[in-house]
C-alpha cells in the first residue's frame, strides 16, 4: 500500500478516536456514510481556480470543494444550492437571488481537528459579484467568459476594455444578488450550475499574491470538503490531495456522508487503473472499460462524446466541399449494427445522448435520423464534381488519424471499407496516444481526424462553443453564429429547436461529419453508491457517496 494511503489512513484513525471502524470498513454497514474514500486524479490539478481550471483533475477536486447558487438534481432539474430562492423578472432579464444565510467560506488555519471561529465567515453576494467580474476581466483570459456573454455590459468589458463594475451583476446587499441580463436567456440557469459560477472572495484572493488556487495554503471552501493537505513533486511518487469533511457546510438537504477524500496524484490512467486494482481507490473514469467484470463492478455510462470526422482546412484535398459531401453521404453507419455493442451508437447529429434539456435527454426530443443522407449513388457524383473542381484524375490515400484511448478503430476500418466500395477512395487508420493526437491537430498534421466532440458542461451550447474556441474545428462552422442564436433563446422549449437549427448549419458546411455517440464511464466497486461522474467535466462528485463494504 503506498505511502500516502498510510498517512491518511493514520489521519483517519487518529479523528475516528483511534477506531478505524467509524471511517468506513466495519462503520460502514450501516447507512453508506462516513466512510474515508481513496480517489486517484491521473495528473497534478492545474488549478483550482474555478473561474480558470478546466482539466479533468482539477475538476473533481473544485466539484467537491465548493458549491453555487444552483445545482442539478438527480433528475438533472436545476434546483436551488446556496440561493434560498430567487425571482426572474417579467422580461426574462432580472435575476434576483436570495442567499442562504448557512453557507459559509472555511479557511484552514490550524494543525489540529479544532475549528476556531476566525477559520469561517459567510458567503455573501459580493463573492458572487467579484466571481463574474473576474470571468469576464479580458486580463483573465477565463476559458468561460463567451458561456456568460448574456450577463449585461459583458461583450463591452470582454472586447472594448469596460470596467467590470459595469457588468449588470449587483450585491443588493449581503444576501440579495441582482443579476441583469441583455435579453432573455434559458440557459442562463444552468450555467450557474457550472464551477465557473462558484464564488471568489475578493479580500482572500488579492491576500494569496497570485496564488490563488495553486497550493493548499491558496484556497478557501465554501463545498462539502476543503482540502487540508496538497503535495506534488513531479520527480517523486508520493503525490497527494488530502480533503476532509467541511462541517460547517453541513445543513438539512444538503447532505456530506463521507468523512475523508484522500487522492493520490497518477501521471497516466494506467496508474489510475493499477490504484484501482491495488484497491486503492474506490472507483475510476475512462473512455474504453474493456476488461472490467459488469458482475462484481459497478459501470456506468453516458454518451457524452461525437466522434466524428473533422477535416484539416488546408488540405490540399478534403478542403473541397464537393469532397467531403461525397465522404459524408457515402458513410453507410448502418453496416455496423448490431456490433456496436453498448459502447457505440451511430451517430447522425451533433449532440450527444447525454446532454438534456429539463432533465431529458435532447436526442430523445430531437432525432438524429432526420440528418440520414446516406446516398450512395449522389455520392458517386459528388466525387466526380470534386474530382473536376480538384483538377485530378484520381485522389490520393490518407489516413484518418484517431486517439486510440477513445476507441476501438476497427469499427472505424468497416467505414473504411465502405468508403472503398462505394467510392473507390482509400481512406485509412492511424492509432495514436492522446500526447501525439492532439500534437498532430495542434501543428495542422492531419488530413482527417476523428475529433472526439464533448462539451465543457452539460449543454448543446457548450457543444457547438467548440466549433468557436477549438482551431480544428473552426473551419467546420464557417460563418456559423448558432452559440448567439442558442444564447438567446428565451424559453427552455425552444431550445430544441435552436440546437436542431444550429445541427442543420453545421452539419451543411461538411467539416464536421458525426460517425459514432460514445460512453464515458465510471467503474467503482461494487460496495458503493451515489458516486457521481460527469463525463462533460471530467469530475467525480463524492458528496453523497456511500460505501457499504
Amino acid at each position: 500500500m503506498k505511502k500516502e494511503r498510510l498517512i491518511a489512513l493514520v489521519l483517519c484513525a487518529s479523528l475516528c478516536g483511534g477506531s478505524l471502524s467509524a471511517c468506513g470498513g466495519g462503520g460502514g454497514k450501516g447507512d453508506g456514510s462516513g466512510h474515508m474514500y481513496g480517489g486517484a486524479l491521473q495528473n497534478d490539478p492545474k488549478s483550482l481556480d474555478p473561474q480558470y481550471a478546466s482539466d479533468p483533475a482539477s475538476a473533481t477536486v473544485i466539484k467537491n470543494m465548493y458549491s453555487g447558487l444552483m445545482m442539478k438534481d438527480s433528475s438533472g432539474s436545476i434546483v436551488c444550492c446556496n440561493a434560498e430562492d430567487y425571482d426572474v423578472s417579467e422580461d426574462g432579464c432580472v435575476y434576483t437571488f436570495r442567499l442562504r444565510e448557512d453557507n459559509y467560506w472555511f479557511f484552514d488555519r490550524n494543525d489540529d481537528d479544532k475549528i476556531d471561529e476566525d477559520e469561517y465567515f459567510p458567503v455573501t453576494a459580493r463573492d458572487y459579484v467579484y466571481a463574474f467580474r473576474r470571468i469576464l476581466d479580458p486580463k483573465m483570459h477565463s476559458p468561460y467568459a463567451r458561456d456568460f456573454m448574456s450577463i449585461k455590459n459583458s461583450e463591452r468589458v470582454l472586447e472594448e476594455g469596460y470596467a467590470t463594475t459595469g457588468l449588470g451583476v449587483e450585491a443588493v446587499d449581503n444576501r440579495t444578488l441582482k443579476i441583469t441580463l441583455s435579453y432573455p436567456s434559458a440557459e442562463f440557469l444552468g450555467l450557474l450550475t457550472t464551477p465557473a459560477a462558484f464564488p471568489c472572495n475578493e479580500d482572500f484572493f488579492i491576500s494569496t499574491k497570485g496564488r490563488y488556487g495553486l497550493d493548499d495554503r491558496s484556497v478557501m471552501s465554501n463545498g462539502p470538503f476543503y482540502v487540508r493537505q496538497w503535495f506534488y513533486d513531479p520527480y517523486g511518487s508520493n503525490n497527494i490531495l488530502y480533503m476532509r469533511r467541511n462541517e460547517i457546510n453541513m445543513r438539512e438537504g444538503y447532505d456530506v456522508l463521507p468523512t475523508f477524500v484522500s487522492f493520490s496524484i497518477e501521471d497516466s490512467e494506467a496508474e489510475v487503473r493499477q490504484c484501482f486494482k491495488d484497491e486503492e481507490t474506490e472507483c475510476f473514469s475512462t473512455m474504453k472499460v474493456g476488461g472490467y467484470n459488469p458482475k462484481k463492478y459497478s459501470i456506468k455510462g453516458q454518451m457524452a462524446t461525437t466522434l466524428g470526422l473533422a477535416f484539416n482546412p488546408d488540405d490540399k484535398q478534403y478542403s473541397n466541399l464537393s469532397l467531403r459531401k461525397a465522404v459524408a453521404l457515402a458513410a453507410d453507419r448502418a453496416a455496423l449494427e448490431g456490433q456496436l455493442g453498448g459502447d457505440l451508437k451511430p451517430a447522425y447529429g451533433i449532440i450527444p445522448p447525454a446532454v438534456d434539456i429539463l432533465g431529458r435527454s435532447y436526442r430523445e426530443l430531437c432525432d438524429d435520423r432526420q440528418y440520414d443522407e446516406f446516398d450512395t449513388a449522389r455520392a458517386v457524383e459528388l466525387l466526380a464534381k470534386a474530382k473536376s473542381e480538384l483538377k485530378v484524375s484520381s485522389l490520393e490515400s490518407v489516413k484518418i488519424i484517431v486517439d486510440s484511448s477513445t476507441i476501438d478503430s476497427r469499427y472505424l476500418h468497416v467505414m473504411s471499407q465502405k468508403w472503398q466500395d462505394y467510392l473507390g477512395i482509400y481512406i485509412g487508420i492511424e492509432d495514436l496516444t492522446t500526447a501525439d493526437f492532439n500534437r498532430r491537430l495542434a501543428d495542422g498534421d492531419y488530413s482527417i481526424a476523428l475529433y472526439p466532440l464533448r462539451g465543457a458542461y452539460n449543454s448543446g451550447l457548450a457543444v457547438f462553443d467548440r466549433f468557436e474556441s477549438e482551431d480544428c474545428l473552426r473551419a467546420a462552422a464557417g460563418d456559423s453564429k448558432c452559440c448567439e442564436m442558442i444564447m438567446k433563446c428565451p424559453s427552455a422549449d425552444g431550445l430544441v429547436n435552436s440546437y436542431s437549427s444550429a445541427e442543420k448549419e453545421i452539419l451543411g458546411q461538411y467539416g464536421f461529419i458525426p460517425l459514432f455517440y460514445k460512453n464515458s464511464y465510471l467503474v467503482a466497486n461494487d460496495d458503493n453508491e451515489d458516486i457521481i461522474y460527469d463525463p462533460f467535466t471530467g469530475s467525480i462528485d463524492y458528496r453523497i457517496a456511500k460505501n457499504y463494504s
